[in-house]
C-alpha cells in the first residue's frame, strides 16, 4: 500500500518516459535480431538449351549467380578456366512477372569478360570462378578456387561491373593456401566455391567447399566434412572472423561410377544479423541430393585463431546453427548439379524470390537448369506480432 501511494506522488512524466524506454529498448532488441524463413514453394525452373552460344561463348558452367534489384537483372559466373573462351560472367534476365517461371523464361542478354590487374584476360589454368556478389558501388567480388595440383592460389577480388577489370584483391589466411607438402591448405576443386554479401555492405562472406586438410577428411558416403565460413569486414577489405559448418552425411545409393562428390557451394545472405540460406549439394551415384537449409551465426564460436582443428577435439566448437527448410529431392523435378543462389525480385504476390542455377560442366549428359521458389520471410517484429496477436493471419 506504501509503494502504491509513493507512486501516485510522481510526476506524471514518469508514466510518460517508462512505456518510452521499455518500448526503445524492445525496438532495439528487434532491430538487432536476425530475419527467418517460415515457407519455401517451388513456382517453376527453366532449362536453357544445350550447346547454347552467346556472343561466341559457350554458355555453361555456372557455378554462382546475383541478383542487381535496380536493373532486374542476374550476372552468373561461369567456371570455365579460360579453356572453351576467356573467364567470364553471363548477365541474364528471368522473367518472373507472373509469379512463376518457366522453360524460356531466362535469356542470356550480356557477357562480360574477366581483365586482371594488368587489363588483360585470365590465361588457361590460371583460375577457377564459381562464386559471384554484387555490391551498391556497381562492382561484383568473385571467388577462385585456384589450383592446387599447380599451386595457384584461391583468390576472392572485387572487379568493375561494365568492363570487368580487377579492383581489389582481399587477403587470404595462410591457412587456406595450397602447400608444396599437401600438409595443410583448400583440397583441389574444394575451395572457395560460395561468396555473399550483407545487404548493408559491410561483410563479405565466402565458405570451403570442404575441410580444409588440417581440419579433417573431405565429405564421404555418410560422412560429413568441416567446412569454414570465412568472414570479411568490406570497410577494412581486411578477414575478421571464421565459423565452423558442418554439412550432413550423404548416403551414396547405387553408385557404380565410383564417383562421390559432396559439399558446401553457396550461401546467401537473409539480413545483416548473421542469417543466411546455404547450399548442400551431393553427386551419389545415383543423380543429385540438393538441401536448402536457414543457418544462423549466433552462438557459433570464432575459429579464426585455430589453425588445425585435428590439434583439438573439435566437439567442444559450436558450430553455426542449421534449420532444414528443403530436400529438393521431394520435389517431382530431375535435379542437375546445383551449384548456386540467390534472392531475387518480390514476386506479385508480395513474397521474395529464390533462384538456384547448376553448373552444367560443359557436359552434353548435363544441363543448365534454373530453378525459381518463394520464400516467407519474417522480420523479428512480424514474428513478435504473431505471438501477440495469435489469429493476426485469420
Amino acid at each position: 500500500m506504501q509503494f502504491i501511494k509513493k507512486l501516485l506522488t510522481w510526476p506524471r512524466i514518469i508514466y510518460f518516459i517508462i512505456p518510452t524506454l521499455i518500448i526503445s529498448l524492445l525496438w532495439s532488441n528487434l532491430a538487432s535480431a536476425a530475419v527467418t524463413v517460415s515457407s519455401i514453394e517451388f513456382i517453376g525452373q527453366a532449362t536453357l538449351p544445350k550447346g547454347l552460344s552467346f556472343q561466341k561463348t559457350p554458355v555453361g558452367g555456372l557455378s554462382g549467380i546475383t541478383y542487381d534489384a535496380k536493373k532486374d537483372l542476374y550476372y552468373a559466373i561461369s567456371d570455365d578456366r579460360s579453356e572453351k573462351a576467356p573467364a567470364r560472367f553471363y548477365t541474364l534476365k528471368i522473367d518472373l512477372s507472373k509469379g512463376s517461371l518457366k522453360n524460356g523464361g531466362v535469356v542470356p542478354v550480356g557477357v562480360t569478360t574477366l581483365l586482371n590487374e594488368n587489363g588483360d584476360k585470365f590465361p588457361p589454368d590460371t583460375s577457377d570462378t564459381e562464386g559471384i556478389a554484387l555490391t551498391s558501388k556497381k562492382t561484383v567480388f568473385i571467388s577462385s578456387e585456384g589450383d592446387v595440383r599447380q599451386l595457384i592460389n584461391p583468390f576472392i577480388q572485387e572487379f568493375s561491373l561494365s568492363i570487368g577489370k580487377v579492383i581489389t584483391t582481399l587477403p587470404i589466411p595462410n591457412k587456406f593456401l595450397p602447400a608444396k607438402n599437401s600438409q595443410h591448405g583448400i583440397r583441389n576443386n574444394l575451395a572457395f566455391e560460395s561468396l555473399t554479401i550483407t545487404p548493408n555492405d559491410k561483410k563479405l562472406f565466402t565458405a570451403t567447399e570442404n575441410a580444409l586438410i588440417q581440419d579433417g577428411t573431405e565429405a564421404q558416403p555418410n560422412t560429413s566434412t568441416s567446412c569454414r565460413i570465412l568472414q570479411y569486414n568490406l570497410l577494412t577489405n581486411q578477414p575478421e572472423r571464421e565459423f565452423l559448418y558442418q554439412t550432413e552425411p550423404i548416403s551414396s545409393f547405387l553408385n557404380f561410377t565410383g564417383k562421390f562428390v559432396s559439399g558446401l557451394p553457396d550461401l546467401v545472405a537473409l539480413d545483416n544479423q548473421g542469417s543466411f540460406l546455404s547450399l548442400e549439394r551431393s553427386f551419389t551415384g545415383l543423380g543429385f541430393a540438393v538441401f536448402l537449409f536457414q543457418i544462423s551465426l549466433e552462438g557459433a564460436d570464432d575459429i579464426q585463431h585455430i589453425d588445425s582443428l585435428l590439434s583439438l577435439n573439435s566437439q567442444k566448437i559450436r558450430p553455426v546453427q542449421k534449420k532444414l527448410l528443403l530436400d529438393l529431392r521431394n520435389l517431382e523435378v530431375l535435379l542437375d548439379n546445383i551449384e548456386g543462389l540467390t534472392l531475387g525480385p518480390t514476386l506479385p504476390d508480395g513474397q521474395r524470390s529464390l533462384i538456384l542455377v547448376s553448373d552444367n560442366n560443359f557436359n552434353a549428359l548435363q544441363r543448365t537448369q534454373i530453378l525459381a521458389f518463394k520464400l516467407k520471410i519474417e522480420s523479428p517484429l512480424i514474428r513478435l506480432l504473431r505471438r501477440l496477436i495469435p489469429n493476426l493471419n485469420r
